[in-house]
C-alpha cells in the first residue's frame, strides 16, 4: 500500500494504493472513476487545468481521491476532503498543503508515521498502524460540500471503513467528518448525533468497542489563531496512543 515511487505525477496507473489484490483496492478504482456529482467534478477539473502558479509544471491528479496508509491500522484519521490544491494535485490525502505540514508532523512526532513531510506518492511515506482518508472524496468548492454531496459519498465512505477491519480509534478532524462516522456508527448501534457534541479531544466510546475522537481540523485557518496548536494535537495524539497500548 506504500510503494516507494519516484515520479512526481500521479496516474490512474501508477497510483500506489491501486496496486494489489486487497477488496479495498477494487473500491478504490470504483472511487477514483466517479463522476456523479456535476459540480465536484466541474470544479476538481477546472482547478486541474488552471493550476496554482507555483505548480504550473504538476500535472494535477484532478479526480477522487482515495484513503493511504496501513490497511491493517487501528487508527483510523478521516477528514472533510482532499485540498483544491493539495489532494487535488498529488493524489493523496493530507498531502502537498500546509494542513499535511502541520498534521504529519505531529504523526511523526506521535510515531504514526515514518516522517514529518507529506509531499507527493514518491516521498517514501509510511504510516504506521494509521490510516488516512477523507469523508468526501473530491474536492468542494470553498471547502463546503453540500448535503447532497455528502449524501453521494457517504456510500463510499461506509464501504471503506468496512474494509479497515482493525479499525479501534476513529480520529475525526473537524465536525463535518465527526458527524460522518457518527452516521456510519449509528447503522449498528441506537443512538441521536445530537447526544455527541463534537468538541477538541472529546472521546467517546461505543457498545461495539469503538472509540470516536474529535479534533479541530488542521486548516491553516485553525492553526494560524491558535486554536489549534502543535502541543493541543501532540497531547490528543498521545492519549491515543496510550489508548491502543492498553486494549
Amino acid at each position: 500500500m506504500n510503494d516507494n515511487l519516484t515520479y512526481k505525477n500521479p496516474t490512474v496507473e501508477s497510483h500506489p494504493v491501486l496496486k494489489g489484490r486487497q477488496k479495498i483496492v477494487s473500491l478504490y478504482k470504483e472511487i477514483v472513476e466517479c463522476n456523479f456529482c456535476p459540480r465536484l467534478v466541474e470544479f476538481r477539473t477546472r482547478i486541474a487545468n488552471e493550476k496554482r502558479k507555483q505548480f504550473k509544471d504538476w500535472i494535477y491528479w484532478g479526480r477522487p481521491v482515495p484513503g493511504y496508509g496501513d490497511i491493517k491500522a487501528e487508527l483510523i484519521i478521516i477528514g472533510l476532503a482532499p485540498a483544491a490544491h493539495g489532494g487535488n494535485r498529488t493524489g493523496r490525502v493530507f498531502t502537498g498543503d500546509k494542513s499535511a505540514d502541520f498534521l504529519m508532523n505531529c504523526l511523526h512526532s506521535a510515531g504514526f508515521s515514518n516522517q514529518k513531510n507529506s509531499d507527493n506518492l514518491g516521498d517514501g511515506l509510511k504510516l504506521q498502524n494509521a490510516f488516512m482518508t477523507p469523508v468526501l472524496k473530491c474536492v468542494p468548492p470553498g471547502d463546503k460540500p453540500t448535503a447532497r454531496e455528502l449524501r453521494n459519498c457517504f456510500d463510499f465512505f461506509e464501504q471503506e471503513l468496512s474494509l479497515l477491519i482493525n479499525t479501534k480509534i476513529v480520529l475525526a478532524l473537524g465536525k463535518i467528518a465527526f458527524d460522518a462516522y457518527l452516521r456510519f456508527l449509528r447503522k449498528s448501534n441506537d443512538f441521536k448525533i445530537k447526544n455527541y457534541p463534537f468538541g477538541h479531544n472529546k472521546l467517546y466510546k461505543f457498545k461495539t468497542g469503538k472509540i470516536l475522537w474529535a479534533s479541530f481540523h488542521p486548516s491553516p485557518r485553525n492553526v494560524n489563531t491558535k486554536r489549534l496548536t502543535f502541543e493541543m494535537m501532540m497531547d490528543l495524539l498521545i492519549k491515543i496512543k496510550l489508548e491502543l497500548k492498553n486494549e
